[in-house]
């Protein structure tokens, strides 16, 4: 349903802020002011507290079956150090990933996170972030007078879990101050009031995954809703942060020209004008691999996914893996028509890449 101004009218209900149900904690994160006041936080949501000797080892999780762990690791939350302050590369997005949080509270099907994690699917949070940021300080220093580029939801979506931890507003501003340094993040999530007052100074894209209509309501449970993040996309854009959209993951269904018109229809709407002048588009057909299909299947039976591997190409990856990717004639129509439809509606913005 539209309103007068062709956007989206909301429902009654908007997607909640995330709570777990439980709550660990490394004896050792206490002794950090982000440690102290989120276990003050978890108190006061009435929430189970547990203490853990390690972030990365939960193996107490209540369920009778692999999948009711699953759910239940899905909603719940664990309090640690980041240790590792090496950081992984993220290229070609950005030179480094920054570490924030791990996992996420998204039921996306297709989510790579469903093999990355594995066994790990609960949240972890990490309140050491005056390390991390420290040793970002250090990339930017080895690679002046480059500009350095970090991205920071390659293992989970921050703005989801932001009301808990805070961190993404500490790392905005951080980078807001570095010449030489500049963050990058995506979510699915509409929570973005804590972030709009940030001084970012234009050194932070924030990215909005976005999809068809269809796409959302069937694969992405969980996460907030088409014109949610349209409607928060509009904020951030006023708030003057550069703005970007990951349409991913494009998937052929029924009726797909029409989902990804009105999905880009709606975005023009909801974007003052000086937005459009610095905007950038990823587009990322839909693909699996089949470890992936296996643990889908697992977690979400009921799953309307297209994954025939008849239906498919497989396409060699650059580590010698390789993924199900959509035949050359329907991955040339997706990429044709979005083009299209873009480069009518936001003229000046660039699409960085299409795979």
């Amino acid at each position: 349903m539209s309103n007068s101004t062709g956007l989206l009218t909301p429902p009654a209900r908007d997607t909640k802020v995330f709570v777990p149900e439980l709550v660990y904690f490394e004896p050792d994160a206490l002794n950090y002011p982000k440690g102290q006041r989120i276990h003050e936080w978890a108190k006061e949501q009435g929430l189970p507290i547990q203490m853990t000797t390690s972030h990365n080892r939960i193996t107490n999780l209540p369920g009778e079956s692999d999948l009711e762990k699953y759910r239940i690791a899905k909603r719940t939350l664990v309090v640690g150090i980041r240790k590792t302050l090496k950081f992984d590369q993220s290229k070609p997005s950005a030179e480094y990933a920054i570490p924030i949080a791990t996992g996420c509270m998204g039921h996306c099907h297709y989510c790579y996170l469903q093999t990355t994690l594995g066994a790990k699917p609960y949240i972890r949070v990490y309140v050491n972030t005056d390390d991390i940021l420290n040793q970002a300080k250090q990339y930017i220093e080895e690679r002046a007078p480059e500009i350095t580029r970090f991205e920071a939801a390659c293992t989970s979506d921050p703005v989801g879990l932001e009301h808990i931890s805070g961190s993404l507003k500490e790392y905005i501003e951080f980078m807001g101050q570095q010449p030489l340094g500049r963050l990058r993040f995506v979510t699915k999530y509409h929570h973005v009031e804590p972030l709009l007052d940030a001084k970012h100074n234009k050194h932070t894209r924030f990215r909005f995954s976005v999809n068809a209509d269809y796409v959302i309501k069937h694969f992405e449970p969980g996460t907030s809703k088409f014109y949610e993040r349209i409607t928060a996309a509009g904020k951030v854009a006023h708030a003057g942060y550069p703005l970007g959209f990951i349409i991913a993951p494009i998937i052929w269904h029924e009726g797909w020209e029409d989902g990804y018109a009105e999905l880009i229809s709606q975005l023009k709407l909801a974007l003052p004008p000086e937005a459009c002048t610095d905007l950038t588009f990823e587009l990322i057909q839909h693909r699996y691999t089949k470890t992936a299909k296996n643990i889908i299947q697992q977690r979400y039976p009921k799953s309307k996914l297209e994954m025939d591997e008849e239906k498919r190409k497989y396409k060699w990856g650059r580590w010698g893996q390789g993924k199900y990717v959509y035949p050359d004639e329907q991955a040339n129509a997706l990429k044709e028509f979005l083009y299209k439809r873009i480069n009518e509606h936001f003229p000046e913005a660039k699409i960085e890449y299409f795979t």
